[in-house]
């Protein structure tokens, strides 16, 4: 499904709400725009926690007010409509949600303590599986991208919903005004403050890097061949020079190949034969889980890597070390040797 607006009826999908339609069908034909409407709220909150509770409460605020809805907008836009707002109102008062380097502060040198920073609400990476169906991720993840995510959280809430709803669902800008309560001049006035503040992260939706999967095989081949064998010399050449390496909750982050090289030798209790890597997917990019090696020789959960590969070199990792992401993404809690035997 298109990411772009759906303009068709509430009566092409039913008839009237007054008459041949009634809230025992609601479900039936709200529940196919769960999973986009799942994105947008992450886009909105950068929490997959968050963005499941907003889905609950936009349903539960939809099914509710259904019998007052006219069919003047397609159902998709009148379920975003309120989702949009349950987004705000849920945005109020709250801190947004960084990665290091959206703290302040320069960057770390490799060997510097390691700071945690806990109370911290982070920002969180999405498994593809949530959000789109595989026919549709495509058009999804372009816009999902961990860098677009992390950049929305620098916006007020208002701007992050204009641009979103402008930019991504390409909603007319009076039809943001009619959602969001607002004039269509404020409308256009908050998409250019919106789009200043994207142009300094130097990122908008048209600048987003899609990876070919296939060509970066070889590469991501080698990426996971390097930290079994822990040859940091390998993981520096597969990073871009002014790569950035960071880890949430650990407030420091990394940049520059050597750097990191350094970081991994001397900081990551790994050594060689320790570490193996099961791929997924994250954001729309290729994703690792990372298990370290146990004195009883098994392999645990240690971090969840996240890698934005460009020019066909990695160019940024993010290594999330909130253990309940394995779970969320389908990674099994222990792996052993023989689970790698060829």
């Amino acid at each position: 499904m298109s990411l772009e607006m759906d303009e068709t009826t509430h009566t092409d999908r039913g008839g009237d709400a007054g008459s041949t339609t009634t809230e025992d069908e609601f479900p039936r034909l709200a529940d196919p725009f769960r999973r986009e409407l799942f994105a947008h709220c992450y886009r909105m909150v950068g929490s997959v926690h968050d963005a499941e509770d907003l889905v609950q409460e936009t349903y539960l605020r939809a099914w509710k007010s259904y019998h007052g809805f006219e069919g003047r907008s397609s159902l998709r836009t009148w379920l975003y409509r309120i989702a949009t707002n349950v987004c705000l109102t849920s945005l109020e008062g709250t801190e947004r949600r960084p990665l290091p380097t959206g703290l302040g502060a320069p960057s770390s040198t490799a060997g510097e303590p390691l700071v945690s920073a806990d109370e911290v609400l982070w920002l969180e990476p999405v498994p593809d599986s949530m959000i789109a169906d595989p026919a549709e991720q495509a058009a999804a993840r372009d816009t999902i991208r961990l860098a677009f995510i992390a950049a929305l959280q620098h916006l007020p809430a208002r701007q992050r919903a204009v641009l979103i709803l402008r930019d991504v669902l390409k909603w007319r800008a009076s039809e943001v005004a009619e959602a969001l309560e607002m004039s269509t001049a404020a409308v256009n006035s908050v998409l250019q403050r919106a789009h200043a503040q994207m142009e300094k992260a130097q990122l908008t939706v048209d600048s987003i890097d899609t990876p070919v999967d296939d060509e970066h095989r070889e590469l991501l081949e080698k990426y996971v061949d390097a930290f079994w064998e822990k040859d940091i010399d390998g993981i520096v050449a597969l990073l871009k020079q002014d790569a950035i390496w960071e880890m949430p909750p650990y407030v420091g982050w990394y940049q520059g190949a050597e750097n990191i090289g350094r970081l991994i030798d001397f900081q990551c209790p790994g050594e060689r034969h320790d570490m193996r890597m099961l791929p997924t997917r994250a954001n729309g990019q290729p994703a690792y889980g990372l298990y370290m090696r146990r004195p009883t020789g098994e392999f645990t959960p240690f971090h969840l890597q996240v890698l934005t590969i460009t020019d066909g070199a990695v160019s940024h990792v993010g290594a999330f070390f909130d253990l309940d992401l394995f779970e969320r993404f389908g990674l099994p809690p222990v792996v052993r040797d023989e689970d790698f035997a060829a």
